[in-house]
């Protein structure tokens, strides 16, 4: 007869218990960590974000955190195995840290637990709303979330910078964010989302990328899945709509960016893919320079070889795949430029989150590797100061 298993209510241990002791025994403190792509969490009422939106009828739809936001497929926690904190509501004891906005003591309330410096923190709420059929959703909740965050989170939180959602299905509407929050304080550049379809090496596109260059504000692509899209359907489990998914939209963008010629007509714009781990762009690196040897005509705008564009852009390391043994990892991070192109992220609070530590336990990086990756190599790309 096979084992009776008891079912024992809350017993969980408390959110990132086993990151703060990490962080307290590998002596984090004495070391700058800039977690790249850090995810909105700790939301109070929708009402908050409702009352920046300027368009009346999207304003009374908004009820709720996810409302008029298309939602992805699938089970990202696994039955409940994999435990994640509310978006919405922030901590008890953030919730009452006097002077700060609740959401940006939540979030500096999680930093300081894995022993994080700085924290970006990337639009995750609005990471599908390019699937909605309305454009005018996208450009609203986009704007309203900026002024939110820029009006209402951010001050005081000196810690905290944003990487401002661009609705880039509408390039006029992006050139003008651009401009009204390009300069603002905590923001720290723009993020598209990879689910989209948008051809973007059209010429309608072009003064969005000169807008972030004349600036010099780096522009993010976020990864994202979709188990909806008809190729992913032949997964009957959603481990491998996530795995083939996420890097699948990063990499249609990656090929397009290099081979339209759109790295090479903005080469001070600073690229970052996130959340698409490492692997699948040395995949791209050596394709594409396999296929451009044969077809050089089809890409006239390149003065290099299109992984040498690849090899100039960043990549933030969560998932942090450490699959491979360490000399063919050695390899393959070299062969992207990972000591000056990656950037650590934790991802928090995704299902997948990496702790700083992840890092430091890579046994083919020098120190100062590990260094320019926890916190160098951001202090540059986001001109953060010590």
């Amino acid at each position: 007869m096979p084992e009776q298993l008891e079912l024992v209510p809350r017993q969980d241990r408390p959110l990132l218990e086993n990151a703060e002791r990490d962080a307290r025994e590998r002596r984090l403190a004495e070391v700058t960590i800039v977690d790249a792509d850090m995810h909105l969490h700790g939301l109070p009422s929708s009402e908050e974000v409702r009352r920046h939106i300027r368009h009346a009828n999207l304003q009374r739809l908004f009820t709720r955190w996810n409302a008029e936001i298309p939602r992805p497929r699938g089970d990202v926690w696994v039955g409940g195995r994999v435990k994640y904190p509310p978006i919405e509501g922030p901590s008890a004891t953030a919730a009452a840290a006097g002077g700060l906005h609740p959401t940006a003591a939540t979030m500096l309330e999680s930093m300081d637990r894995m022993g994080v410096d700085y924290g970006i923190v990337s639009h995750t709420p609005l990471l599908h709303v390019a699937q909605h059929p309305e454009v005018e959703v996208e450009t609203e909740l986009a704007a309203a979330f900026a002024r939110w965050l820029v009006e209402d989170v951010l001050p005081g939180a000196d810690r905290l910078r944003t990487l401002l959602y661009l609705p880039i299905t509408d390039p006029k509407v992006s050139v003008r964010m651009i401009e009204e929050f390009g300069d603002r304080d905590g923001v720290a550049g723009f993020l598209i989302t990879a689910v989209n379809y948008l051809p973007l090496h059209r010429n309608e596109y072009m003064p969005v990328f000169a807008a972030l260059e004349e600036r010099r504000l780096p522009l993010a692509v976020h990864a994202s899945h979709n188990w909806l899209e008809r190729p992913f359907n032949l997964f009957p489990r959603f481990l491998g709509a996530h795995a083939l998914g996420t890097p699948f939209y990063a990499m249609v963008h990656l090929f397009n960016t290099v081979i339209a010629g759109i790295a090479a007509r903005f080469p001070d714009l600073p690229w970052i893919w996130m959340e698409a781990g490492q692997s699948w762009a040395t995949f791209c690196a050596s394709r594409i320079d396999n296929e451009y040897r044969q077809r050089t005509s089809e890409a006239p705008l390149l003065t290099r070889m299109p992984g040498d564009y690849i090899r100039d852009m960043h990549f933030t390391t969560q998932p942090l795949e450490d699959e491979f043994p360490p000399a063919q990892a050695r390899v393959l991070f070299d062969y992207l430029n990972g000591a000056h192109s990656f950037l650590y992220s934790s991802g928090y609070p995704g299902s997948d989150f990496d702790v700083p530590g992840r890092v430091l336990d890579l046994p083919y990086l020098s120190r100062e590797e590990q260094l320019a990756i926890l916190a160098g190599n951001a202090m540059r790309v986001f001109r953060l100061t010590p």
